[in-house]
């Protein structure tokens, strides 16, 4: 059996993590989550990574910091994880819903002005599969009309856009460590911060709402509860795994990067019969060969090639459901103007396996199930 993923894993994390447990520290703002942090804020330049226990809390603490609450309007994808939506509504705000780009799956930055009102406060791009949206162009509009602009660059780590990394183009950039991602700490992300007068606040939040962080530095003599926060600190174990992967970085992406060319030069003679669609890279993108997808005709030819797959021992899945058809998208949220691309292309798009040295015995397996599938 090729299963769709397996969690990474380097050699180095078990290492770490003994090390953590003989330093006693195990709760958050250890030595390995500083070294985290550190190694965002030198390798991105941006002012201020924190490293939180999902990026689904990253995504919550900014839209904490950016003031977003009740009757204020989000614009996003509806192509996207809950996540994206969920951090919004909890603040009591609405989630807008706009169309995507057939090409890139991501955010139509051509649909977001129309969507603007007097109650939009922010714009969420979502950096799918690790390809950048048109940031030129949403930074513009964010621009223009005093909008915050919160990357959601959940599978965008070292992707990049016109040479910057994604999640420093915005006011925040929220990066996830899912054991589903290139790199992991089981559940983890990590915030990113551009502005250094945002910092303070940042830490705040993260640490329940306290000045604690102050206290730890020397910097006041004594902490207490100055705002509304929770607990976003992951444990000095999480980060003691993802140190491991982080020096290993280079070595992990490089992989991914050969198993995702491999996929594209396999399956580029079934596009060129019009059988199946591949993914698109603009120039301006540098991708991380997070996710390899193919469109195929319809849902009912997904359907069929996915149980193909699955009696040649190959496990393939399809992503998400739209979050404006679904029962709690309709509830709190609206779609702005015609959903022409979202529900199609969707339900087109079916990802392959792709995980860290998962061997190219196994990609050329799987390409040579899907040219069974639509030569036979």
């Amino acid at each position: 059996m090729i299963p769709f993923n397996i969690p990474t894993f380097v050699g180095t994390e078990i290492g770490h993590i003994e090390e953590a447990i003989k330093n006693r520290k195990l709760s958050g703002d250890g030595e390995f989550t500083k070294r985290c942090n550190k190694w965002f804020e030198e390798q991105y330049g941006t002012c201020k990574a924190l490293l939180t226990t999902s990026c689904t809390h990253a995504t919550e603490m900014a839209v904490m910091l950016s003031d977003i609450g009740k009757g204020d309007e989000v614009i996003m994808p509806s192509f996207t994880f809950v996540s994206t939506a969920d951090a919004v509504v909890l603040r009591g705000a609405t989630p807008v819903f706009v169309d995507i780009r057939p090409d890139t799956m991501n955010i139509d930055e051509r649909k977001i002005e129309e969507a603007i009102t007097e109650n939009t406060k922010a714009i969420i791009p979502v950096h799918y599969a690790g390809v950048a949206c048109e940031m030129d162009t949403i930074m513009e509009i964010a621009r223009r009309n005093r909008l915050k602009v919160i990357e959601d660059a959940a599978q965008g780590i070292m992707s990049k856009y016109k040479g910057r990394f994604l999640g420093t183009i915005g006011d925040y950039g929220c990066i996830s460590f899912h054991e589903t991602k290139n790199i992991s700490m089981g559940e983890g992300g990590v915030l990113l911060i551009r502005e250094s007068r945002n910092v303070d606040h940042a830490e705040v939040i993260r640490e329940k709402g306290t000045n604690r962080s102050r206290f730890f530095r020397g910097e006041i003599d004594k902490y207490t509860w100055v705002d509304a926060g929770s607990s976003y600190l992951p444990s000095e174990l999480n980060a003691a795994f993802l140190w491991g992967q982080l020096e290993h970085l280079d070595e992990i992406m490089e992989d991914r990067k050969r198993l995702w060319a491999a996929y594209y030069e396999g399956l580029r003679i079934l596009e060129k019969k019009g059988l199946i669609v591949l993914p698109f890279v603009p120039q301006e993108c540098e991708h991380n060969a997070h996710i390899f997808y193919i469109k195929c005709k319809d849902i009912e030819e997904r359907s069929a090639l996915i149980s193909y797959m699955r009696k040649r021992n190959i496990s393939t899945v399809f992503h998400y459901i739209p979050l404006h058809s679904s029962p709690a998208g309709r509830r709190h949220g609206r779609f702005n103007g015609e959903d022409i691309y979202t529900t199609k292309e969707s339900e087109r798009l079916l990802r392959l396996p792709m995980y860290y040295k998962m061997g190219m015995k196994a990609v050329n397996q799987i390409i040579a199930a899907i040219g069974d599938f639509y030569e036979g």
